[in-house]
């Protein structure tokens, strides 16, 4: 794969590079020059005056159906949705059937994937089969290549539990996941709890469930000296908890999905089973304070959260449609409209959350393997079914103008052009 990337601005922060605006020559998959005014023949040319160009986006949070759950998403048309997004890399939730709670499906993935232009990490669980009760084989997974692990979107109920994962995590380098809902209190409700959940006649899932969730996890963190990361955390109180925390020195991080920073509540009010999503849309305030943390760095990464689902489980009720929505391919998108700068983007969609999962960042410079995005924070497109890249549809974006957009993705000696 050879290409000239043309007059790109550069936004890589540590490089002596970052903000400049450069050619980059890209030959046998490798960058062999960067400098302004670049000629050379054989190769493809794109001129990127006016666009960005990043080290490729990485998904912390990311559910492809397989193993097991192909209808809903396998892992060849999860991928290619993951590189019309920009991402190159992809840390893949374990809620499959079965849940990726041995080696056997870490290395499956990682076998599967291998040599695709994104790559796949997969996240083992922390109970065996995500059943809440007894620890999964983390540190055969470890061995395997998992790099973190969670029970997805299955909260870990027993703190005892949880407890023994970060401690014996924390004895070989991995990292636990925490996806905070108190299900005592969230109970069988499907909306956030307020204004809107009376209107609409429906039963609220409290902030509460949230936030105390968060407390819990982070006092046992504290006690066992463990890192622990947050998953799509959504409510006011949250972010105030971790800030909280990161200022007493603990070792936090978290993320929050795109789709929580630019909609909220109101959207239910056409009961649309495509913006029912858990945690669910809360209030404005709440948007206002994730968009805070992002800006003070309580928040460190911005996630796709992609979820995809047959159509038998979002056209129907409201109440009995499955959550989630598909997101990889909206996730920028998403984080412009927020008001997001490029470089913050590029902080929270490429550098943070590699860090967080201890992956290495790829580097724009000469002699190094040509990982990156080329995307512009002004182009608008049309996301539709014939852009859309997923086997699934279930997303309230579909036939939507969205602003921004991924241009180029480019990875292991391949190049995708949206």
């Amino acid at each position: 794969m050879n290409l000239l990337i043309q007059s790109a601005t550069i936004l890589q922060p540590g490089s002596p590079f970052h903000q400049q605006q450069l050619d980059i020559l890209i030959q046998d998959g490798r960058i062999t020059n960067i400098a302004a005014g670049i000629s050379a023949d054989g190769v493809e040319v794109f001129n990127a005056q006016g666009k960005y160009v990043s080290p490729g986006f990485f998904d912390l949070n990311c559910n492809i159906g397989e193993p097991g759950l192909e209808t809903k998403e396998d892992l060849t048309t999860g991928l290619r949705a993951a590189a019309a997004g920009g991402f190159t890399g992809v840390a893949l939730m374990p809620d499959t059937e079965p849940p990726v709670h041995s080696k056997t499906e870490v290395e499956y993935l990682i076998n599967k994937a291998k040599g695709d232009l994104v790559e796949v990490h997969p996240l083992g669980t922390i109970s065996h089969k995500r059943e809440g009760k007894d620890m999964a084989e983390m540190y055969d997974m470890h061995q395997s290549g998992a790099k973190a692990f969670t029970d997805g979107n299955h909260p870990v109920k027993d703190a005892g539990l949880m407890e023994r994962a970060l401690l014996y995590a924390q004895g070989f380098g991995g990292l636990v996941f925490s996806y905070p809902e108190d299900m005592a209190i969230a109970g069988s409700a499907k909306v956030h709890e307020g204004v809107v959940s009376t209107l609409l006649g429906m039963k609220g899932i409290p902030a509460l469930a949230e936030e105390l969730m968060i407390a819990r996890d982070l006092y046992l963190a504290e006690y066992t000296q463990s890192p622990i990361h947050f998953s799509t955390i959504s409510a006011a109180r949250s972010v105030d908890l971790i800030r909280e925390a990161k200022r007493k020195g603990l070792p936090v991080t978290c993320d929050v999905a795109a789709h929580h920073l630019v909609l909220t509540d109101d959207a239910l009010m056409g009961f649309d089973s495509n913006y029912k999503v858990k945690p669910p849309l809360r209030t404005q305030a709440d948007v206002d304070a994730l968009l805070q943390g992002l800006s003070d760095g309580t928040i460190d990464a911005i996630v796709s959260q992609h979820t995809p689902h047959e159509i038998e489980f979002k056209e129907v009720e409201f109440e009995i449609a499955a959550y989630g929505i598909i997101g990889l391919q909206t996730a920028f998108s998403l984080a412009v409209q927020a008001g997001l700068s490029a470089e913050a983007i590029v902080e929270k969609l490429a550098i943070n959350p590699r860090n967080i999962l201890k992956v290495a960042l790829p580097s724009i410079e000469n002699g190094q393997p040509a990982n990156l995005v080329v995307f512009d924070m002004d182009t608008e497109w049309t996301f539709d079914k014939q852009s859309n890249r997923s086997k699934s549809a279930n997303s309230p974006f579909i036939g939507q103008n969205l602003k921004g957009k991924v241009l180029l993705t480019c990875n292991n000696q391949q190049l995708y052009r949206s």
